[in-house]
């Protein structure tokens, strides 16, 4: 009789397949639907940093008055209008109500957040006596004529982040390992700065300022998510590419607060994301667009700590790696025998 071979290695019924469909995609939306609609819809002041500038006498009614908004502001002071729109100026202070003896008067800064200008100039206009004048409003640092709503800056956020998150699966799922990884996506992420400063400067007016240093914002924010991703992959293999997606996408994305400011979401959104390659990558294209690179520290911080982890990670796994074998691999099934019946 002719061999006799054992039947493969049984697979995943149909109906679990069915089954596993049918639960994780309705949790995927639910989870999207959580992550993005809830800090949309929650948005509110939340230890808002507000100046309040003149003399004692004069400011201690609007520092009250403003307090009696509980937990929405965090107040400084400052002696004078001129500290006052140097700090709105150094992304200390959203903004600063000035105590004259005309009345007092609003310090904006429309290009840190338009959303927190208008929610400021509602706030104190709505403070002031009925029979009172008008509250002066002084945009210290306007958003861009092209841009007065944000609404394109805030839509810069998704675009970086899927092109991160795309150049890392694409150099994970690739093969490369090593230093040819590391050339890949810091070369993409380069790439993707010239060609985002080229747009969003350029072209829409999106961002003012040095066009070199929100180029290289751009590219550091992609490389931060780009390394990431690769990263988790060479410690995790493929789970790592969708923990990577999940973290930047539906969590950086949304709570970036790159659509209003990170005080305006729930806690802890706010915080988690400036935490994150979007929300910090956001914060500094603000920083060194609009405010001459005031504010650039911390989130310039986290996204090198992301991309240097990234790469790091990377690198470990490419030497762990030995040379021309992939560095994650199905394992290989059993050896199988025939069996001959005589």
């Amino acid at each position: 009789m002719p061999p006799v071979t054992p039947p493969a290695h049984p697979t995943v019924p149909a109906s679990r397949r069915v089954l596993a469909v049918m639960v994780m995609v309705p949790l995927l939306a639910a989870l999207a639907l959580w992550a993005f609609a809830w800090p949309a819809t929650r948005m509110a002041p939340r230890d808002l940093p507000l100046g309040v500038a003149g003399p004692a006498a004069a400011a201690a009614p609007l520092e009250q008055r403003l307090a009696a908004h509980e937990g929405a502001f965090e107040i400084h002071r400052y002696a004078d209008e001129a500290a006052a729109r140097s700090a709105v100026q150094n992304r200390e202070v959203y903004g600063a109500v000035v105590a004259t003896p005309q009345g007092p008067r609003l310090l904006t800064a429309s290009a840190a957040s338009p959303v927190v200008a208008q929610l400021l100039t509602q706030a104190v206009t709505s403070q002031a006596p009925p029979t009172a004048q008008a509250v002066p409003v002084t945009d210290v640092v306007p958003a861009p004529a092209a841009d007065v709503r944000g609404a394109g800056f805030g839509a810069s956020v998704l675009p970086l982040a899927l092109a991160g998150v795309a150049a890392g699966a694409l150099v994970s799922l690739g093969g490369l390992r090593g230093g040819r990884a590391v050339t890949a996506v810091l070369g993409a992420s380069a790439l993707v700065g010239l060609a985002g400063a080229a747009l969003a400067h350029s072209w829409l007016g999106v961002l003012t300022g040095n066009w070199w240093a929100a180029a290289g914002a751009l590219a550091l924010t992609v490389a931060a998510v780009a390394a990431g991703v690769a990263g988790l992959h060479a410690l995790l293999g493929k789970p790592g590419i969708g923990l990577g997606a999940f973290l930047i996408v539906l969590l950086g994305n949304p709570f970036s607060g790159a659509a209003g400011a990170p005080q305006l979401l729930p806690e802890p959104a706010g915080l988690v994301g400036q935490w994150l390659p979007p929300g910090a990558g956001s914060s500094l294209l603000r920083s060194v667009a609009f405010f001459d690179g005031a504010g650039a520290a911390a989130p310039a911080l986290v996204l090198s700590l992301w991309a240097v982890l990234g790469v790091a990670a990377i690198a470990f796994a490419g030497r762990r790696t030995a040379p021309g074998a992939p560095a994650h691999t199905d394992p290989a099934p059993a050896p199988t025998s025939a069996v001959t019946y005589s």
